[in-house]
């Protein structure tokens, strides 16, 4: 079935590459994680960084380090991307092994050091895309895991690329586990959409799924550290929160999973993906 879905997943890229048993040569892991940060332009150069800071300072901390270490093998593999449109999905750090305080804070200056750059032409935001891509990046990136997550934040629905149920369903059907940390804030995007107040139950409904998934909501970019620390600890872990930790930021009604596309208008002149 892996396998299956993967030709799938590559199909869907325009990626046709013959499939091989890579496994003599993978390093087993306790997890490979892909951790996932959106930089479509709802968001400004400021919160771009914080995100990027609050990923370093998690993958820093020494209680992430010790949980890592008190894996039955010690180790995880990580790879850090940035996505926004179809056409915008950047692997800032590709797969990395984590196993001390030295290969963490290797990765971690990885992250923050480039400078920022927001897509100012991207005004969509393609979650499909980002599952898609994040799925493929699995196979051959030299790492066997126990377990694989797909860790995703972002402030804002799907609005481009395949329906993003199918391409969750795509990935969860490859035993790929989706977790979401949406970002709740109340600043309108540069084209003066307001942001979705309820993008908790659209990511609870329509992004997360898989095997022990869970979402953490962050109120507003400056609460992003402590909810991707949070986060990282129960994915390192294996375990998820009750949901009494969950944070909900919204009770109101369940968005449907097109939520994203209908807020554009039928006549949308531009095309940037």
């Amino acid at each position: 079935m892996r396998h299956l879905i993967g030709a799938l997943v590559m199909i869907g890229l325009g990626i046709f590459l013959p499939l091989s048993n890579v496994h003599a040569t993978e390093r087993t892991v306790d997890l490979e994680l892909v951790l996932a940060a959106d930089i479509s332009d709802s968001i400004d150069e400021e919160e771009a960084a914080l995100q990027r800071q609050g990923f370093a300072n998690a993958i820093r901390d020494p209680q992430v380090i010790a949980m890592i270490q008190r894996g039955p093998l010690g180790r995880i593999a990580v790879t850090y991307v940035e996505w926004s449109g179809v056409h915008t999905q950047n692997t800032l750090v590709d797969w990395t092994e984590l196993s001390d305080a030295e290969s963490a804070r290797a990765f971690a200056d990885a992250i923050v050091l480039p400078s920022v750059r927001i897509e100012q032409w991207v005004q969509y935001t393609s979650i499909s895309t980002l599952i898609l891509r994040a799925a493929h990046s699995f196979k051959g990136n030299r790492f066997q895991g126990r377990r694989r997550i797909i860790d995703i934040s972002g402030d804002g629905p799907n609005n481009r690329g395949t329906y993003v149920v199918l391409a969750r369903d795509m990935a969860v059907a490859d035993d790929i586990t989706i977790n979401g940390l949406p970002i709740i804030n109340d600043r309108p995007g540069p084209y003066g959409y307001p942001p979705m107040p309820n993008l908790d139950l659209y990511y609870e409904d329509c992004v997360i799924g898989g095997h022990g998934s869970f979402l953490i909501v962050a109120k507003g970019y400056r609460d992003f550290a402590r909810a991707i620390r949070h986060k990282m600890l129960l994915e390192i872990a294996g375990s998820a929160p009750p949901l009494s930790l969950l944070r909900l930021a919204s009770n109101q009604v369940r968005p449907p999973c097109n939520a994203g596309e209908l807020e554009l208008p039928p006549d949308w002149m531009f095309d940037f993906n």
